[in-house]
């Protein structure tokens, strides 16, 4: 079974175009140039595997056969949702990366909206892969790619704002489900002397999302520190991890690099390894900060947990009349930020959310610090809450601050805190783009009011407590992650939206904007970096800015276990050596 859609073949002239300018062996082989797998060829693979070939497709499609057939009402009904988009071999949680924009500006994609008279077609999904079930699936997958010299792309959930998780013309290895989880009573690393022994660690197949890592570890009594979003549909054994993994519980527990035991990981050989602190140790340093899609398909990982607690939660939610913020609010921010660095070393993780509609401008925070009693917790959280009640209280009349929320309040389970207060739907199904940046606890500690000014400049943001506290104290050496981790206090985000159909001098004008807030944030700790899972495409030195003083490291054991470059991504390891495109070798 073939794709044959004349705006890929259009994109192949493109690829033909390159490889003739750069030699023919140094570009990837892409769907539509004659150096595609012939029929015969995917047959042959297929009878290797344990499920038949997968031929991923843009999630609007069905609306494109029939708009008023009833899978077509699923996709409208479903569209924000990141469990159903995760069910979706073609489907990305960020629309945008399903789209593919030609140099010329014209744009290649399956909207949503039917009525906006555009066809549907592939963008950038996928056109066929391996739907992987077993490691020998992908071990098939892996072999298959790197002979035929493919651009492969490795894909669980989609939730990637790099684009990691689909390339135009490509081959893909769908992780997503790899579901296995089992809790260990007791749990030794391969390789470990016989007294190294961890009670309740599980083990995760590389398809398993958050929430249903979230609901085994609570059932056998245990919490796991991992990420927060909407419905829990965020991959709880790859992309997230293998770029540092921030978490509520940061602050108290780490990051998910600091709570990771082992890795089993195919490479680029097909060889099936396991990686931890005494087989392949280089490996197991790089995984653990290095990147997603870098060095291999994660095929299944084990964490740490501890013994279930009871947390408290605090919850501030403010809103004042207009579009940008206001004195009171500003104010409110400053403060929070000024005490951030000892909220987390007291436990206290968390988010703030902004944003401007219909005439208000929302300023919410939400957090928790686990095994405290509430005493203990209300001792570090209610001065702050209590600020916010006096700033409400004085506010004028030209500048009113509404509060409509500022509490604290005990929850059994961090389970228990995650299905109450986070929703199970959002955030999910547009087009977004991110960047961001690491903000030093020094930065903080000495310019906090020049940090809050910043910000509130920009106006809309995200500033999250995922770092300090048991983050800061890890040696920066002791994972590949980027150093500039160990030394922050707040993780800050701005992004930028656009409706679909919007057309390409439009996007880059968003963009724009966005580059020159991200450079706001940057031109406050030059010398910091950023998160690469939450980041900017844009950045003028990736390799300091997600990596820092690792990045030659990373990249010597990537030749070690990647020797043919099989693993290429957006902005990961080794990237340098590919032109935009990441199709041909520079």
């Amino acid at each position: 079974m073939f794709l044959a859609r004349s705006s890929l073949l259009l994109s192949s002239f493109y690829c033909i175009a390159q490889t003739l300018a750069v030699g023919a062996s140094s570009c990837r082989c892409l769907f539509g140039e004659s150096c595609w797998p012939s029929q015969a060829d995917f047959s042959s693979l297929e009878r290797q595997l344990s499920q038949p070939l997968v031929y991923p497709s843009p999630p609007a499609k069905p609306c494109y056969v029939n708009a008023t057939s009833s899978e077509c009402a699923a996709v409208v009904q479903n569209w924000g949702d990141g469990n159903w988009r995760a069910d979706q071999a073609g489907a990305m949680q960020a629309t945008n990366f399903e789209t593919f924009i030609f140099p010329n500006g014209t744009i290649d994609a399956c909207y949503l909206n039917v009525t906006l008279g555009q066809p549907c077609d592939q963008g950038s999904v996928s056109v066929i892969g391996v739907d992987a079930r077993t490691v020998q699936d992908i071990q098939a997958g892996v072999k298959f790619a790197a002979k035929h010299d493919l651009r492969l792309v490795v894909k669980n959930t989609g939730h990637d704002y790099l684009g990691r998780s689909d390339a135009r013309g490509s081959f893909v290895i769908w992780t997503h489900h790899l579901k296995n989880i089992t809790v260990n009573p007791s749990f030794r690393p391969a390789g470990a002397p016989l007294s190294e022994v961890y009670e309740g660690a599980m083990t995760l197949g590389s398809g398993v999302q958050w929430h249903e890592a979230y609901a085994a570890a609570n059932a056998s009594g245990r919490v796991i520190v991992g990420g927060v979003s909407e419905g829990g549909s965020v991959g709880a054994a790859g992309g997230w991890l293998l770029g540092g993994g921030h978490s509520a519980l940061a602050p108290s527990y780490g990051l998910g690099v600091d709570n990771v035991l082992e890795f089993s990981i195919v490479t680029s050989t097909g060889e099936h390894i396991t990686a931890n602190a005494y087989q392949h140790r280089d490996l197991f340093w790089a995984l653990r900060g290095g990147g997603g899609g870098t060095f291999g398909v994660v095929t299944s990982l084990t964490y740490r947990t501890r013994p279930s607690t009871p947390l408290i939660a605090a919850v501030l939610s403010v809103v004042v009349n207009g579009s940008i913020p206001t004195t009171p609010i500003r104010k409110a921010f400053t403060e929070l930020v000024r005490i951030t660095p000892q909220l987390e070393d007291a436990g206290w993780g968390g988010y703030v959310f902004t944003s401007a509609s219909n005439g208000t401008y929302e300023y919410t925070f939400i957090a928790i610090v686990p095994n405290v009693t509430w005493a203990q917790a209300n001792a570090t959280i209610n001065p702050y809450l209590d600020y916010m009640k006096g700033l409400a209280a004085n506010a004028s009349a030209e500048e009113p601050l509404v509060i409509e929320a500022a509490f604290t309040s005990p929850f059994p389970s961090f389970l228990d805190w995650y299905t109450t207060v986070i929703p199970s739907e959002g955030q999910v199904g547009g087009n977004i783009e991110l960047g961001s940046w690491l903000l030093p606890h020094t930065l903080i500690e000495n310019e906090y009011e020049k940090v809050a000014d910043t910000l509130m400049g920009i106006a809309e943001f995200n500033y999250y407590l995922v770092a300090g506290g048991a983050v800061s104290r890890v040696d920066p050496s002791s994972t590949g992650l980027n150093p500039a981790w160990r030394q922050a206090s707040a993780h800050a985000i701005v992004g930028t939206i656009w409706p679909e159909g919007t057309n390409a001098t439009v996007i880059v004008q968003h963009l724009q904007t966005l580059k020159d807030n991200t450079a706001k944030l940057r031109a406050l700790a030059p010398q910091s970096g950023a998160y690469i899972n939450e980041a900017s495409l844009y950045e003028p030195n990736p390799k300091q800015t997600f990596f820092g003083s690792h990045y030659q490291k990373l990249k010597a054991i990537k030749k070690v276990y990647d020797p043919v470059d099989l693993f290429v991504v957006a902005e990961g390891v080794g990237s340098d050596d590919w032109d935009k495109t990441l199709n041909c070798r520079l």
